[in-house]
């Protein structure tokens, strides 16, 4: 049995109908709450499982939160800890001299790493000096940190081709309405005209070529029929 359109409460058709939003429609009826503007499955915007449009749709506004005695009473306590900890630290500091950096552990790091490079480049200075006032008996090396190394340069990555359209699957539709392509991705028909190589993406579209213009894209399922 056929359902009744959600708008005017008469008999929807499969010809005309519309599902979306939980509900159906007629393609007529499915239109801006407000402004009465036809939509479709691409413009649409639902709230409240009611369509509407880009213009009209309902904006949802924040309510602030009031300071009532409960929250200033908390905002107060809160202060009084900070200032209890505050006197704490500077309790302790007394008598350390003043820093402008924590000793955090990210610094303890820090300085770790800058004593380790400190050591190695003095190593480094070393056992260059060695080698210039003691050279040994045999041929002269070159220290390791001098030699040459080859560096093979990384290859570009491949740009990948663009994907291809969905392949033909051979079903053949016929067009029950004109329709105009609401989006790029979509295409333009006229009623009659015959759709060649559908693939149903979803309930409500198809991916398809028209026959008579070549052109080939998506449309929406209840405008054409079945050969």
């Amino acid at each position: 049995m056929n359902p009744p359109c959600s708008r005017c409460n008469r008999i929807v058709y499969p010809t005309e109908k519309v599902n979306c939003l939980d509900k159906v429609w007629h393609k007529g009826c499915f239109s801006c709450e407000v402004c009465k503007m036809t939509l479709n499955m691409k413009n649409y915007k639902g709230f409240n499982k009611t369509p509407y449009c880009n213009a009209h749709y309902p904006k949802t506004n924040f309510t602030p939160v009031a300071d009532s005695i409960e929250n200033l009473r908390l905002k107060k306590q809160s202060q009084m800890q900070s200032q209890v900890h505050y006197k704490e630290e500077f309790e302790k500091s007394k008598g350390k001299g003043f820093s402008a950096v924590a000793d955090t552990p990210e610094m303890q790091r820090f300085k770790k790493a800058q004593d380790q490079i400190s050591n190695v480049s003095i190593t480094a200075v070393l056992y260059i000096y060695r080698l210039l006032r003691f050279p040994s008996p045999g041929a002269y090396q070159q220290p390791a940190a001098s030699q040459n190394y080859h560096f093979e340069p990384t290859p570009e990555p491949v740009p990948q081709a663009a994907a291809a359209p969905p392949p033909s699957a051979g079903k053949r539709y016929r067009a029950v309405y004109d329709y105009a392509a609401a989006d790029e991705d979509e295409v333009s028909f006229m009623d009659g005209d015959v759709i060649v190589d559908v693939q149903q993406i979803d309930e409500g579209w198809m991916y398809g070529r028209v026959e008579r213009t070549g052109q080939q894209g998506m449309l929406p399922a209840n405008y054409v029929e079945a050969i």
